[in-house]
């Protein structure tokens, strides 16, 4: 089993504490900000960053539905860590300043691949799909927070 990653980022027309606060607030903002890619969202404790459970599941393909039940930590400031309990997968949300007015996210999943010729598509298909919605949630962010 290898590991796998896929990282998306996007610079976005407001302040970083603007932006993090919004990706931090699971029981408002968070949800609004979702592609058609994620269903039965739901917070299950807390809802502000840090010691938030939130469940979600992911339809990354017609075929492939993960069901996440994640744990939210913020080891540094700017940064929104989501474990979760069902799997290895690991994200990292991390907001930092871009300028006057802006901020960059990226936004950081690593899990452990399969192995052998379904690894090998995992590990080549898996990140340019997961981009891709990431890509998308990172739009409706910008479209959310951008003056």
């Amino acid at each position: 089993m290898a590991q796998v990653e896929a990282t998306t980022e996007r610079v976005v027309a407001a302040d970083a504490e603007k932006v993090f606060d919004a990706l931090a607030d699971y029981t408002g903002t968070r949800k609004k900000l979702l592609p058609e890619h994620f269903s039965e969202y739901e917070v299950r404790e807390g809802g502000d960053g840090e010691g938030t459970l939130v469940h979600w599941k992911l339809q990354a393909t017609s075929k492939r539905v993960r069901d996440c039940l994640l744990d939210v930590t913020e080891p540094t400031d700017g940064e929104l860590v989501e474990k979760d309990r069902n799997s290895t997968m690991v994200t990292t949300w991390r907001v930092t300043p871009a300028g006057e007015g802006r901020s960059r996210v990226v936004v950081t999943s690593t899990w452990q691949g399969a192995g052998g010729i379904g690894g090998f598509f995992e590990r080549t298909f898996a990140p340019k799909g997961l981009g891709r919605i990431y890509d998308a949630l990172l739009a409706n962010l910008a479209a959310e927070v951008e003056n």
